[in-house]
């Protein structure tokens, strides 16, 4: 859209007057980004408006993203940017007397993800707009997010975010296209005209309330829609009789039970209680999701047996795995359907990702809980396990134990994987490797039987956000170096690679990152009372805390350095700042103990006036996505550590490499396929490959005992886990870790990998100190970076699997 500077300002006074009724020179900070974000939804309410009348209007087939995280991060800038008034709001803002950056500061953080599950959920959403796909979110609007985490004494204390305090400026509430969702309750099953009608009684009613967020396309006039679903009590469900006789507890009990449903992401399951909750959160989500679908499809005057031409519904990750029988009940119970028609639709409807091989991921749930809790779902799934059984037997009348795998109800639980697999018509894993794991290893069984509908549609990030947003200096001279057609074709950036021996060049992308290392610099000083040097090699691992990952390895080597370094003063090693940012789940003891130890060593190292400043050791708290906007630009090195084989894809690894820094990686996820772009001379391999971490396991021939006996300098750093060398930190806290890794045979191989890792990082050593070796490394990241966007990824999902368009200007 195009507006003048003066009317920026012109309308950002009346929108303060209206709100506020305070004239802008007596306007605070907070005001200002409640005006602004008003007004930026005021612009944009016609394209939304609009863009939804086009759908309707050409009845286009609508995509339903599915998705139990939506990490969004701060939208004000991001949001502008999109608009393309980005430039001239910040100059209207600096002459009113005010910065943008300041302004945003007051945007709170919406917490409704735990990593790059939700990330790339909000990365897809970006790029369907951008895209002009017509494509929309379907999730829950969580009260109070995943947690805010704080450190006391380098322990992880999860504190409740209450992200929505000062409101949502973003969204619109559509109590008129509120939705009733059914829990507990009685099936009455009547036979009518030769057909079962089914009734479902005395049910528990949640009220599931939309919340509408306007989704803008860069640039394009397209706004999609992300609705999250906050669970409310229906007024004339809340039975003011039963208090007035008494029965106010239970009145009370049925209102917390309808809240908590929308309270908390990722509610603690350690009980089942908390099972309980998690479950009803996954079906409060997908059966408002479900049929407002159905409702908005209603209104094309279609029949419903074209539903699966006009509308296809994803499946992130197996939590909306419900989806699938919601659809088969309302085609069933509501539409009057055959079983055959109505399975028909729903799996030609129906897609799913695969985002992990980790067992622990694959949800499974109770069938006790289930029947009482969901009783017709349940009943469906039931005959979606039968009839699949009667095929398997079939096919495999001899092989049992074949056909007790692949059953999505056995051994007395559901498995939500098997279930979305069956009832869909694809499954995709997230990166070329792990979709051939799931291929030949851990869905083997499936793949065999539906070869057709497994694919691999290799993750992506919104150059948007990461370099544009986030960098806004190395966007500038990307487009000052090869034109802005970057911006909507990123894989354009490869033109870069013509100018990775240009000496000016390679000064500026220095200078950049230098510049960015200073203002992170800055952040940390601010936040954790550490001094960095910016001239030193910016290290950074910010992910998920997960054992996997490997985090430990990371602070174990660095140990391992802070031994060297203290025994050796001629020991020759630029200076060096890891930096880490993780949250680790609240009930995920082990992790919590590894954000202990890290946070231990950094206080000894930063204490010690032997380092003299060569090693810093950084854990910056409550890891979020605008902390990322501030630390990945930053970065000299992204550790990409993960186990071979576990990791299904990360985005981080892409993120980092866009912004120049050099990827030191085992070859897992898009790691290969990294590789495979930028070449082995721009990135540091190192490890165990999943051909041999999966050898290991399936012939349990790996021994970490033996390698902790034959390698001194890891036998050391794992000693002082437990030998009282680190202040700060017990016995009892190493004991957890060093059982992990010795007692239990160190599953994720850390103690195999070391000697490799700290070999890769002497290389990372050398090569730092080459600078225009690498400076080259830097840009011919960068210039391999637009193979990695979500923009590439969403043009294969619409493509290869939604059978949806893309909007003509693409």
């Amino acid at each position: 859209m195009y507006l003048t500077k003066e009317q920026v300002k012109k309308d950002i006074e009346a929108k303060i007057l209206s709100l506020f009724a305070v004239d802008i020179t007596d306007a605070t900070g907070q005001q200002v980004f409640v005006a602004l974000g008003n007004l930026i939804r005021d612009y944009c309410a016609r394209g939304w408006v609009d863009t939804n009348k086009t759908y309707e209007k050409y009845k286009e087939k609508q995509v339903y993203y599915f998705s139990i995280e939506f990490l969004l991060g701060k939208m004000l800038k991001a949001n502008l940017l999109n608009l393309g008034i980005l430039d001239v709001c910040d100059d209207a803002i600096s002459e009113m007397g005010f910065d943008l950056d300041e302004i945003q500061s007051y945007e709170p953080e919406p917490g409704l993800g735990n990593g790059g599950l939700g990330r790339l959920a909000a990365c897809f959403l970006d790029s369907m707009a951008a895209l002009a796909i017509p494509g929309h979110g379907c999730g829950i609007r969580y009260k109070y997010g995943l947690f805010e985490q704080k450190f006391i004494d380098g322990y992880q204390v999860e504190v409740p975010e209450n992200w929505l305090r000062e409101g949502n400026v973003w969204e619109v509430r559509k109590p008129n296209k509120a939705v009733l969702v059914k829990f507990k309750g009685e099936l009455e099953i009547k036979e009518e005209e030769g057909r079962f009608k089914v009734t479902h009684k005395n049910y528990e009613p949640v009220l599931a309330v939309p919340y509408d967020t306007p989704i803008i396309g860069f640039d394009n006039n397209t706004v999609n829609n992300l609705r999250l679903f906050s669970a409310e009590m229906p007024s004339h469900d809340f039975d003011l009789a039963q208090i007035s006789h008494g029965d106010y507890k239970k009145a009370l009990d049925y209102k917390y039970s309808v809240e908590s449903i929308s309270q908390v992401l990722y509610p603690d399951d350690s009980s089942e209680e908390g099972k309980t909750l998690r479950l009803k959160q996954e079906y409060f989500m997908v059966s408002a999701g479900v049929q407002s679908i159905i409702r908005r499809y209603k209104k094309l005057n279609l029949p419903i047996e074209e539903f699966n031409e006009k509308v296809s519904i994803h499946i992130n990750d197996t939590h909306p795995a419900l989806c699938i029988p919601e659809l088969m009940r309302i085609l069933l119970d509501e539409y009057y359907l055959s079983w055959d028609k109505a399975w028909e639709i729903t799996t030609l409807t129906m897609s799913y990702t695969n985002h992990t091989i980790l067992s622990e991921a694959l949800e499974t749930w109770s069938s006790d809980l289930m029947r009482n809790l969901l009783p017709r779902i349940y009943m469906i799934i039931e005959e979606i396990n039968r009839r699949f059984c009667e095929q398997l037997i079939k096919l495999n009348p001899d092989n049992q134990e074949k056909i007790n795998a692949m059953a999505i109800i056995a051994h007395s639980s559901v498995r939500m994987a098997n279930l979305a697999i069956v009832g869909s018509h694809s499954t995709n894993g997230v990166a070329k490797l792990h979709t051939e794991i799931l291929k030949n290893r851990e869905l083997n069984n499936f793949y065999q039987m539906y070869p057709a509908r497994f694919n691999n549609k290799t993750n992506g990030i919104t150059h948007r956000r990461w370099l544009m947003l986030a960098n806004p200096n190395l966007s500038n001279l990307v487009t000052e170096t090869i034109g802005d057609i970057w911006k909507r074709v990123p894989t354009d950036l490869i033109k870069l690679k013509e100018y990775n021996e240009d000496s000016a060049f390679l000064s500026k992308i220095e200078q950049i990152k230098y510049d960015n290392k200073v203002k992170l610099a800055d952040v940390i000083l601010k936040n954790n009372d550490i001094i960095v040097d910016p001239s030193s090699i910016f290290d950074v691992q910010v992910k998920r805390l997960h054992a996997y990952k490997r985090q430990l390895m990371n602070a174990l080597h660095i140990l391992h350095l802070y031994h060297r370094i203290i025994e050796d003063s001629s020991y020759d090693m630029h200076p060096r700042t890891f930096i880490f940012g993780a949250k680790a789940a609240p009930g995920y003891y082990l992790a919590k103990k590894i954000i202990k130890f890290i946070n231990s060593i950094a206080n000894m190292i930063n204490n010690d006036p032997r380092v003299k400043g060569r090693l810093k050791v950084v854990f910056m708290e409550n890891y979020s996505v605008t902390l990322a906007q501030s630390i990945i630009p930053a970065a000299d090195v992204s550790e990409q550590i993960s186990t071979a084989s576990k990791e299904a894809s990360g985005t981080g690894n892409m993120k980092f490499m866009m912004n120049g820094a050099v990827t030191l990686a085992t070859m897992d996820g898009a790691n290969v396929e990294i590789f495979n772009e930028v070449g082995n001379d721009n990135i540091v391999i190192f490890g165990l490959t999943a051909k041999e971490v999966l050898s290991h396991e399936m012939n349990n021939d790996y021994k970490s005992v033996d390698i902790y006996h034959r390698d001194y300098a890891l036998r050391r750093v794992i000693d002082d886990l437990i030998n009282g060398f680190i202040p700060g930190f017990s016995v009892d806290d190493g004991l957890d870790i060093y059982h992990h890794l010795i007692t239990h045979n160190d599953s994720f191989f850390v103690l195999r990998d070391f000697k490799e890792y700290s070999l890769a990082h002497q290389k990372i050593d050398s090569l730092y100190k080459k600078k225009d070796t690498w400076n080259k490394m830097c840009v011919d990241n960068i210039a391999s970076s637009g193979q990695f966007t979500s923009d590439r990824t969403i043009t294969s999902y619409a493509n290869g699997i939604w059978s949806t368009r893309i909007g003509e200007h693409f």
